[in-house]
């Protein structure tokens, strides 16, 4: 059980906004090389903003313009996106209980991300409720900002810097899964973690060697997620085999 923190003393609002700061390392790096993405792939500076303003779903959005760029069928570009989302099924149990009573709850819940949830579910629980909503609102909108003004400096200047330096073309496409390496990499410590981790991983290499890269996402996350409650409910003495 968390333990309650005592009532911030600073507004809730600006606490959820400096305790975000640190995202913004993984964030803008990556927002800034979607928006360099999707110049490449033919979206144009202000397309690019939008589909950060409303999609704001960071890998899917890679995924919706490598898909558009490639002429996939719009049902499947937009099933794709919304399958990687699936995720967020998840996520909204977890927070749900410690959500206060809001009207805003609901119109909040875009700038949910992986890390603002990550963020979200250390933090919420540690705080009184009726400062719950102007954290995560500080916090999330932080984040949604940043990701926006850094999809607008890739679209706008990710050319001329790649140009300039043709190191980072090579470097900022890697933004995202160092991203999420990151966050994964905590969790290999434990033993059901680092099979899940290293099964998904191999699975989505090898439906990437057989052509299936784009189906291959959902279907390595499934693939680990299997590993993840098959070890769970095997003996211990069993786990390896």
């Amino acid at each position: 059980m968390t333990t309650a923190s005592p009532p911030l003393t600073a507004s809730a609002w600006l606490v959820g906004v400096r305790e975000a700061i640190p995202l913004l390392g993984g964030y803008i790096p990556i927002a800034i090389s979607f928006g360099l993405v999707a110049v490449q792939a033919g979206f144009t500076t202000w397309e690019a903003v939008a589909i950060s303003t409303l999609i704001y779903a960071g890998a899917s959005q890679f995924v919706f313009v490598g898909m558009a760029a490639a002429g996939a069928p719009l049902w499947l570009v937009v099933g794709m996106t919304l399958l990687i989302n699936l995720r967020h099924v998840v996520y909204a149990p977890n927070l749900a209980a410690h959500m206060s009573s809001s009207r805003w709850w609901p119109a909040l819940m875009h700038g949910l991300t992986d890390q603002v949830f990550a963020l979200a579910l250390t933090r919420l629980p540690q705080l009184p409720s009726e400062q719950r909503l102007g954290w995560y609102s500080g916090a999330a909108l932080l984040a949604w900002f940043a990701w926006i003004a850094g999809t607008a400096a890739g679209a706008i200047g990710g050319e001329w810097v790649v140009q300039r330096w043709p190191l980072l073309g090579e470097v900022m496409p890697f933004a995202l899964p160092a991203l999420f390496l990151v966050l994964v990499a905590p969790r290999m410590s434990n033993f059901r973690w680092a099979c899940a981790t290293i099964v998904t991983v191999l699975a989505g290499l090898a439906l990437a060697l057989g052509g299936i890269a784009n189906a291959g996402i959902p279907l390595a996350a499934l693939t680990g997620a299997l590993c993840f409650y098959t070890v769970k409910h095997t003996p211990t003495r069993r786990r390896c085999a």
